[in-house]
């Protein structure tokens, strides 16, 4: 078995707003210097030695995230 993670992130032009509302909870907190904060999702999957990146950018493309909003990447670790 081999671990992989997939991480997921709204596209650069695409508004965040639980980003938002985590940066202004900081500033809420008095908590300054973090200039902006986007929010994704992480995936961690255990799968086959004989599961390919082909096969893994499918899943991630198709099932994890959403191409038209959101960037991914695959890492097998």
């Amino acid at each position: 078995m081999a671990r992989v993670v997939v991480d997921v992130m709204p596209k650069p032009e695409i508004l965040d707003p639980q980003g938002q509302a985590v940066a202004g909870a900081l500033v809420r907190l008095g908590i300054g210097g973090v200039a902006d904060v986007r929010q994704g999702k992480h995936f961690e999957l255990d799968v086959a030695d004989d599961v390919d990146d082909a096969t893994l950018e499918e899943i991630a493309g198709t099932l994890l995230a959403n191409p038209v909003i959101e960037d991914w990447t695959v890492t097998r670790v």
